[in-house]
């Protein structure tokens, strides 16, 4: 083939393999381009591309032709200056080895990559025009080869376009990765903004962090140590982020993988514990007003409650001022034992088993004196109003039984054909008109007022009185 020839053949290979690698933006896609078209230019049984990651400074193996390497998971990689082709990208020149390149005393052996299978190789920088190493590319063939100046030449013009083309690339999926990250944002902050429960915001950023980073598990921690919301499984990498709002750490975030987190995973990861920890405080944010309007709003209730059974008490004659003011004491105890019992469960519903036995303590201390008082006490979850209503009627039952039934009393409640039936007998008198003063007329009308249920008065051997409402 004569100069002319020769020229115009590697001018029109030139011409190719930049068209092809030039057609893609994507950049795995551009380099798998390189290496089948440098490898089908320059008529080779291999060509290896590596790309630069600056900031690990090493030459990471990206794409092949013509062999293939094992393990994935354990990536060649090696730094400028070690290895023929890493000496090619550190002295930003050529190698060329025409037979027995692996004995050479620059040759780095990669178990999972066969490169010892071939006889010659010539490696080149890949470089930009301002002198900026992007990588570097090599070609092998199984037999010896010296490969001519003017194939040198052509390589060396290839890798030169080729790392513009790369530039593109990667300043292409920057642009994507900024797009994906600035969704991802966006629905973090959408779900932040939008959602009243903290759940709900806690799960959306979890579930976002998951799906923008690809990995294999997140987690938001409090810093009680409590995990608010787990998902996923643990990875071979894990990071963790501070949860800061004015300069008090009040969580992390944590998220696993099984490949490492890059410089841009952790800022995108950075801007996602910001907003998780906004969306923390914004939840308990309202958390605390929804909590403070529901505290208003029973302490009102109470004191209007305890207005009215003062008004009922004043407005009875022949009243005993001491006894007046200790039953009220004792109903106004009745009501805190019930916000005793919302409180220490923070729950919306009491458990009447544990209030009914809580008055029973609290009211047989100072009136029991030498009684026997026997309780079977199931327990039954009512909502909170109508557990003040029991406890008021429960106060008033019981201190009547204390007070004017005999040596021994007993308490019952059960839940029965979907009532719960509360009943308290003793063995004294039974029914006198003692029982129907004030206290009586305050239980017949929270039992039909507010537990919308009856009340029933049988002397047996004693008083033995019985209400029933529905569960």
């Amino acid at each position: 083939m004569s100069l002319v020839d020769a020229t115009a053949r590697h001018l029109r290979l030139l011409t190719e393999t930049i068209e092809a690698v030039n057609s893609s933006l994507d950049l795995q896609e551009v380099l798998e381009l390189v290496a089948s078209k440098v490898a089908d230019a320059l008529g080779t049984d291999a060509c290896f591309v590596y790309l630069y990651d600056e900031q690990a400074d090493e030459l990471v193996l990206r794409a092949t032709h013509g062999t293939r390497v094992e393990e994935l998971t354990r990536t060649p990689r090696m730094r400028p200056g070690e290895g023929i082709t890493g000496v090619a990208a550190a002295e930003r020149a050529p190698v060329m080895i025409a037979a027995q390149a692996h004995l050479d005393p620059r040759f780095k052996q990669f178990p999972n990559l066969p490169e010892d299978e071939y006889e010659s190789i010539l490696a080149v920088p890949i470089v930009t025009r301002a002198d900026e190493l992007e990588g570097a590319l090599n070609v092998r063939t199984r037999e010896a080869r010296a490969f001519t100046g003017a194939e040198i030449e052509l390589l060396v013009a290839i890798a030169l376009q080729v790392a513009q083309t790369i530039e593109h690339a990667k300043l292409y999926e920057r642009a994507q990765r900024r797009v994906a990250e600035l969704e991802a944002l966006a629905r973090i902050s959408e779900a932040v903004s939008e959602s009243l429960y903290l759940e709900e915001s806690l799960e959306a950023i979890v579930k976002t962090t998951m799906e923008s980073l690809n990995a294999t598990g997140a987690a938001l921690v409090l810093e009680d140590g409590n995990i608010a919301w787990p998902e996923g499984r643990a990875g071979a990498y894990n990071v963790r982020l501070p949860l800061r709002w004015k300069r008090r750490q009040i969580g992390e975030l944590v998220c696993d993988r099984d490949t490492p987190f890059t410089a841009d995973d952790e800022a995108l990861l950075e801007a996602i514990a910001h907003h998780a920890a906004v969306a923390l405080e914004h939840g308990r944010a309202v958390m605390r007003g929804v909590l403070a309007q529901e505290i208003h709003h029973r302490v009102k209730n109470n004191l209007q409650s305890v207005a009215s059974l003062l008004r009922v008490q004043a407005r009875a004659d022949h009243v005993d001022a001491r006894k007046s003011l200790s039953d009220s004491v004792n109903r106004i105890l009745a009501i805190a034992a019930v916000h005793e019992v919302l409180t220490e469960h923070r729950e919306d519903d009491v458990d009447l088993g544990e209030l009914v036995d809580r008055l029973r303590a609290m009211l047989v201390q100072g009136l029991a004196a030498g009684k026997d008082v026997t309780a079977e006490l199931e327990p039954i979850s009512l909502a909170g109003q109508r557990a003040t209503a029991l406890a008021l009627v429960f106060t008033e039952l019981f201190q009547n039984a204390l007070e004017h039934g005999g040596d021994n009393v007993s308490i019952a409640l059960a839940q029965r054909n979907g009532n719960v039936v509360l009943t308290i007998a003793d063995d004294g008198a039974g029914f006198d008109g003692a029982a129907a003063g004030t206290g009586l007329s305050i239980v017949r009308a929270l039992v039909r007022d507010e537990l919308r249920g009856e009340l029933a008065l049988e002397n047996a051997g004693g008083l033995r009185v019985e209400v029933v409402f529905p569960a």
